[in-house]
């Protein structure tokens, strides 16, 4: 990049000296982790217009071992997989301190678990089948995302 076309974009005011790179775009990565195949795919249909780039697990070890990996942004886990629960695969991230905003669902939903899930971490859990809208709406509000243009 140009010397000073870099400076004029990275710069914070008048006078600054600051030379540090501002990201222009950033590319946000979302983690499914379901052990069922076609709802994965159908997860990442439904959220194909939000312009992520998603990650497939299909275990919660699988899960784990990709929350690890620091640029991920947000996660959607279903409770019941093999290896691990979703809950128990927030706590796994938790107690490593890897603080990644999560959402959990799940067929077998109840007040009881809900409580469970917001209990671990979670910043919502929602029942399957998932209504598209309510799913795309948790998903941007995990990610930090503005709502979304209806024009």
């Amino acid at each position: 990049m140009d010397r000073k076309l870099r400076h004029t974009l990275c710069s914070t005011g008048p006078g600054s000296r600051s030379t540090r790179a501002l990201p222009l775009i950033q590319t946000r990565r979302f983690l499914l982790a379901d052990d069922d195949a076609e709802v994965r795919l159908g997860v990442a249909d439904l959220l194909s217009d939000l312009g992520l780039e998603l990650l497939h697990a299909q275990t919660g070890l699988e899960a784990v071992e990709l929350g690890r990996r620091g640029d991920v942004h947000g996660a959607l886990f279903d409770m019941h997989m093999p290896g691990c629960t979703g809950t128990e695969v927030i706590s796994i991230l938790r107690q490593e301190r890897i603080e990644l905003p999560c959402l959990v669902y799940s067929c077998r939903w109840s007040p009881g678990l809900e409580q469970s899930v917001l209990a671990a971490g979670a910043m919502a859990c929602l029942k399957k089948p998932v209504e598209p809208d309510l799913l795309r709406r948790a998903v941007r509000e995990a990610l930090g995302l503005g709502p979304e243009n209806h024009n």
